[in-house]
């Protein structure tokens, strides 16, 4: 029998029916030659402060032998200092995707029935504004939970309370509703006023994914410190330059977050990603200074291109979302990665006919705008 034969048929018969349907959530194109410019990931193009890597470095010793503080609790307290709240309203996470899912788990009930009453039905949806972070339905469906997409409106804006309520499709008794913001991936950013509109007509867990929060103009942590159904999530990867180290944290009401701390991993959190994640806390000034470089960068971006005929929707974020003129969106996605040029395209019938561009350094940015010049669709379309 071959090592790789099973008797019993396809070793596939042994993966969870509901597994075997899953559809992965699929990352951005990852280099695979040398020499190529990133700007589909938005990733922070700076490093880390230099503080930062020297403790990283520092704690390269006998240290590797041993378990990491399972609930991150030095963080934890730095960050509740940062945010004027308590410990225990805070848990870390391998990245905020991880929280994500916990929260998943955490406050959805699998949908067991799909003929259950509206009430029922409720308790097993994962809401969430459509176009966004399209890991949102592969956490729900992992789950076993139901995806429940709504559709932002045709400029991507958050539809009002009263619009809501009219089109009778957004679910107020939703067990977990996500919103992204600012959003991904038109980058449009939404006040903190209408967020609360929204958190406070919900009566399940609200999570405002702040991913991308740095590059905004404001955010909305104080709705999480007033409404105990409102979690917000953020990230040390985007503005912090901490992909590779994959921290997250969440802060919340006590009850949620102790929630959370009962289902997680007992060890979640790398003790580098931790103590990474502790100094960049206490260099903030140079992380500052850096979100200031990238809203500079964003604003040439966006002037650049709109002037080559492009449609450059306005931007709360790390990258743009842009219409290019003349061919398809996707010829371009592939006329620039010919140029050894990476951006982001989508196939949903929404975004198909944008690309999303993360805001490189100034010389990267440079070699964008001067390659999108030399193309032939550009000169065809001016």
């Amino acid at each position: 029998m071959s090592k790789h034969s099973y008797r019993n048929g396809s070793p596939a018969k042994l993966v969870r029916p509901l597994v075997r349907e899953l559809h992965a959530y699929v990352p951005g194109e990852q280099p695979k030659v040398k020499g190529l410019i990133k700007l589909n990931t938005n990733e922070n193009p700076y490093p880390p402060a230099p503080k930062v890597l020297s403790a990283m470095k520092a704690a390269i010793d006998g240290r590797m032998r041993l378990y990491p503080n399972p609930s991150a609790q030095l963080l934890r307290e730095q960050l509740a200092t940062l945010h004027q709240c308590s410990p225990d309203q805070i848990i870390i996470g391998n990245g905020s995707d991880e929280l994500l899912a916990l929260g998943v788990r955490a406050f959805v009930e699998p949908a067991t029935n799909r003929d259950s009453t509206a009430s029922e039905s409720s308790k097993s949806r994962v809401q969430y504004f459509w176009p966004s972070y399209s890991l949102y339905s592969v956490l729900a469906e992992t789950h076993g939970a139901t995806p429940y997409p709504v559709p932002l409106l045709s400029d991507f804006a958050i539809p009002s309370v009263p619009q809501l309520r009219r089109g009778k499709r957004w679910d107020f008794q939703a067990a977990l509703t996500f919103v992204t913001t600012p959003n991904a991936p038109s980058g449009r950013g939404y006040s903190t006023h209408e967020l609360e509109a929204l958190c406070s007509a919900m009566k399940g867990v609200v999570v405002l994914d702040e991913a991308y929060v740095d590059f905004a103009d404001e955010n909305a942590m104080e709705l999480c410190l007033k409404h105990p159904h409102v979690i917000i999530s953020r990230t040390f990867s985007k503005a912090y330059s901490l992909c590779f180290q994959r921290i997250g944290y969440w802060v919340g009401h006590p009850e949620l977050i102790a929630a959370l701390h009962r289902i997680r991993d007992s060890y979640n959190v790398n003790g580098i990603g931790q103590i990474a994640a502790s100094a960049t806390l206490k260099a903030l000034p140079y992380y500052q200074r850096n979100f200031r470089r990238v809203c500079e960068s964003r604003s040439r971006v966006a002037q650049a291109l709109t002037d080559l005929g492009w449609q450059v929707l306005p931007s709360q974020t790390n990258f743009i979302l842009a219409r290019p003129p003349g061919p398809p969106a996707r010829q371009w996605l592939e006329d620039l990665r010919q140029k050894k040029i990476l951006v982001r395209w989508f196939a949903a019938a929404d975004l198909e006919s944008y690309l999303r561009i993360t805001i490189g350094s100034e010389s990267e940015i440079d070699t964008l705008l001067k390659t999108i010049r030399s193309l032939p669709a550009s000169k065809t379309t001016r």
